[in-house]
């Protein structure tokens, strides 16, 4: 019990809604030990951050009350405290001090009216009296510490690279102000992976003995992931801190944990070292986890689900917690939807594909933002899209990736002329996109359709789903009576596997999953020839991302539909994808087929994108293992 620092017992947390308690923790238990890093998995509804809430004392009430269990912290000058038992003034002792917290979103963390130098300060002072430009050298070193400013060493042998000749005096005074220049900043000025590395620098300003990091790498770019996991490890270690990872991706949690406790609809369903959770997993659930997330090194038809692994029926047995789930693996029938494809497959696929000819070609496309300057004159341009060609089959699926900022967003708006071109051509099964007068441009939207990543804000919250599909009808003029409008609708619901009875239903009313299911059915509405799908799994557990993603190959072979899947993620790209093309600064890396891309990389970039995927494999989990040990 010595190397144990936090001991949660029987934990129960209960929300009071629409006169309905509902049980988001369930009397679960569960030890960290110190040094060591406790992975929290389950997608979401499942607990795990009302567990981290409850540990800090934070669980919003009303609607949420902590009804039972014990949480014991033995990090403190205390000894061991029972932080249930504390009033708020004394729980101040410990948040932020003894334990802190990174949250999700990094952006909606940090105040933007204020610096970050001046959060930085205000936090560190709360919990240590001392004067503010102690604090502020503080928040300095922990810059440095997080890699966000180089170390005051770096930094002058960069400045007397930069400057010969120049007195130590002035380059210790220049060096200063580089520094100050971060702190001066304000949130909306660094990028998503500078900020959370300011909110992991403020989380560890006080020396806490424990950090829960709350999905702190769901918004970041496979790449920037990495680095931020690689920079917690080091942490961790460095330190000889104790982390609490969140995550709904079992993937990253092979990156970082030491012991994993899997929830599902708020209990700890199987725990262990994330060894035996790998190799061995017992309980369905977690087999669920692990299936769903797609593997680059293989070429799946489909990916299993949750669903796949528990269903709830006669020929299930249930678990201690209630759960039922089936006892027996796939039937033949199931192994052959999964099975990967084979090379004369995916060679034959190629072919027929190639035959079909070209549905959209592009040749030299050019798109800008303009800076503009002293009465709204554009002083110049910069170019998110930069010399792009490329050309697309019918039926195929041309999957575009690359980092934020990389210009993929702006290159599929682009096609559908939703900013303007600065340059080039496009053509659309032979027709000149971009000279198309308005009247035209709205008969060939028809054809051409997105679907956007964040699925709550594509859709009118004062308007049901069922007028949400039914809108692009009413407005093309496609059905002219309101019951065939809704016997279309209908029809739609069902393809994408929702009810035909939540036709009344508003947005807020479904999940995230459920929510872009409507938004494939609306852009199903016209039925066109082409969608771009814009980041549109991105925000989703990888359960709900591979039923998702299952959708959509299922809905391409029945409605012949041809694709542009923009993604980040590599591995959910080469799922999809029957070719990819990988963009950098707004230029193309390399163009080819998915397979030939991901094993045979041409370019240093892609190839720095492969590596940073989070597989989860034994071999990665070992080798994590081994650096550890050769480190302590």
């Amino acid at each position: 019990m010595s190397d144990t620092i936090l001991d949660v017992k029987h934990l129960t947390v209960d929300f009071e809604v629409d006169d309905q308690t509902i049980h988001a923790v369930d009397n679960i238990s569960f030890q960290v030990q110190r040094g060591q890093t406790l992975g929290i998995v389950g997608e979401s509804g499942s607990g795990k951050s009302v567990t981290s809430l409850a540990v800090m004392g934070l669980v919003p009430s009303p609607p949420g009350k902590v009804v039972n269990g014990e949480i014991w912290f033995r990090g403190g000058d205390r000894g061991a405290v029972d932080l249930r038992t504390l009033g708020d003034t004394e729980m101040q002792d410990y948040r932020g001090g003894q334990i802190s917290m990174i949250f999700q979103e990094p952006m909606s963390s940090l105040n933007p009216v204020y610096t970050v130098g001046f959060q930085m300060v205000e936090a560190i002072c709360q919990h240590q009296a001392i004067a503010k430009d102690v604090a502020r050298s503080q928040a300095i070193e922990r810059l440095q510490e997080v890699d966000l400013l180089p170390s005051n060493d770096k930094l002058l042998a960069t400045l007397r690279a930069e400057k010969p000749g120049l007195s130590d005096a002035f380059l210790q005074e220049e060096a200063e102000r580089r520094q100050q220049a971060i702190l001066n900043r304000y949130p909306h000025e660094l990028s998503g992976g500078q900020i959370q590395r300011v909110m992991i620098a403020m989380a560890i300003s006080c020396n806490p003995a424990l950090l829960i990091a709350d999905e702190p790498t769901t918004a970041l770019d496979v790449t920037v992931q990495a680095t931020i996991l690689d920079l917690l490890r080091q942490l961790r270690d460095r330190r000889g801190m104790s982390l609490i990872f969140i995550t709904h991706d079992l993937g990253i949690i092979a990156e970082i944990a030491d012991q994993v406790a899997v929830m599902y609809q708020g209990n700890i369903v199987e725990a262990g070292p994330v060894m035996d959770i790998f190799a061995r997993p017992q309980h369905p659930y977690t087999k669920g986890l692990l299936a769903c997330r797609p593997q680059p090194n293989q070429q799946l038809r489909l990916l299993p689900t949750v669903a796949d692994f528990m269903i709830s029926d006669a020929a299930g047995a249930a678990d201690d917690n209630g759960t039922i789930w089936r006892e027996r693996g796939f039937d033949a029938e199931a192994e052959a939807r999964f099975a990967p494809l084979t090379e004369a497959e995916l060679t034959a696929r190629a072919e027929t594909l190639a035959a079909n000819g070209p549905l959209l070609a592009v040749e030299n496309l050019r798109v800008g933002y303009p800076i503009r300057g002293v009465f709204g004159k554009t002083r110049r341009h910069v170019m998110a899209v930069q010399n792009v060609s490329f050309q697309i089959n019918k039926g195929e699926t041309f999957g575009l990736v690359g980092e934020s900022g990389c210009g993929k967003t702006t290159l599929g708006r682009a096609l559908l002329r939703l900013v303007p071109a600065m340059g080039g051509k496009i053509w659309f099964e032979g027709r000149d996109v971009l000279g198309l007068r308005s009247s035209q441009l709205r008969q060939l939207r028809r054809d051409m359709q997105i679907v956007f990543q964040d699925p709550f804000s594509s859709l009118d919250p004062r308007m049901s789903i069922g007028a949400a599909i039914a809108e692009p009808l009413k407005i093309h003029g496609v059905s002219k009576s309101t019951r065939n409008r809704q016997e279309r609708v209908a029809y739609l619901l069902d393809r994408v596997g929702l009810p035909t009875t939540c036709i009344n239903r508003y947005p807020h009313e479904f999940s995230g999953g459920q929510r872009q299911r409507v938004c494939i059915a609306r852009a199903l509405a016209l039925n066109p020839k082409f969608i771009i799908c814009d980041e549109s799994v991105s925000a989703l557990d990888v359960s709900v991302q591979a039923q998702v993603l299952n959708l959509l190959k299922e809905l391409q072979a029945e409605f012949d539909l041809t694709y542009i899947f923009i993604s980040h993620d590599l591995a959910v790209v080469k799922f999809m994808s029957d070719r990819i093309m990988v963009m950098n600064q707004g230029q193309v890396e390399e163009i080819g087929p998915a397979e030939q891309v991901y094993r045979q990389p041409q370019k240093t970039y892609t190839q720095e994108l492969i590596n940073a995927i989070p597989i989860g494999s034994l071999e990665r989990i070992e080798a994590l293992q081994r650096d550890r040990a050769s480190v302590a």
